[in-house]
């Protein structure tokens, strides 16, 4: 008899409310531990990008003005040249060298840029999300 009035509570021998909410809780926390995980494995990568793309950034920008500097040398020596001093070609040669050597470092840093980051979580976001639709025309279906 006591037996029945236990089942009569709790017909499909399913966990209570209390249980459920626990479990879920659970569940619910082991998702976001795996996924910040894997944000936190992103960011490092992303962080060692973002260095390399700041370093072209901040080289490209130094070359460059080393190349105006050179420009500017080299208008001042057209001048000298013009008055017979004759180092023009050597300092438009420079120039030249450190405006082609910024523009490759801005050319990577561009390279870098287009890359995605956060590829692995992105897809596994997408993987939920699909996982999801998949569930909720399951559960539809069943009922």
């Amino acid at each position: 008899m006591i037996s029945e009035t236990a089942r009569s509570r709790n017909p499909a021998g399913h966990a209570g409310l209390l249980e459920n909410l626990f479990a879920f809780a659970s569940a619910l926390t082991e998702f976001f531990e795996s996924r910040f995980a894997l944000v936190a494995q992103e960011s490092k990568a992303a962080l060692v990008q973002l260095l390399v793309l700041v370093s072209c950034l901040i080289l490209a920008l130094i070359l460059f003005a080393f190349g105006y500097g050179f420009l500017v040398a080299s208008v001042v020596a057209g001048l000298a040249h013009v008055a017979g001093i004759s180092w023009l070609w050597i300092a438009l040669a420079a120039a030249g060298l450190h405006f082609v050597i910024a523009l490759a470092l801005l050319l990577v840093a561009r390279s870098r840029m287009i890359k995605p980051l956060f590829r692995s979580t992105a897809s596994e976001l997408k993987k939920d999300r699909e996982w999801l639709k998949n569930l909720d025309t399951t559960n539809q279906s069943t009922s």
